[in-house]
């Protein structure tokens, strides 16, 4: 399992996720609307859950049901750079 961030971070993008992460796996573009994290970098380690001022951020197994669209968001955004 990989951590997703969902829609709370869309306009919000806090950067608390990205100082917390040990493996430096959650990115963002200037332009991008939310930060993303790469499934194939995270390490499960559950810091950056916490770390999130609005709650965007979930295990995978743990997304609500009106999110989980966001587990192949995160995903695709590493496969398209």
């Amino acid at each position: 399992m990989t951590y997703v961030i969902t829609q709370p971070c869309v306009g919000v993008k806090d950067a608390s996720c990205v100082d917390v992460c040990p493996v430096d796996c959650i990115h963002a573009l200037e332009e991008d609307d939310m930060y993303y994290i790469d499934p194939d970098e995270c390490i499960d380690c559950g810091a950056c859950e916490p770390a999130c001022p609005v709650t965007a951020i979930f295990d995978e197994g743990a997304v609500p049901a009106e999110w989980k669209s966001y587990i192949q968001l995160n995903a695709d955004y590493f496969r398209k750079r």
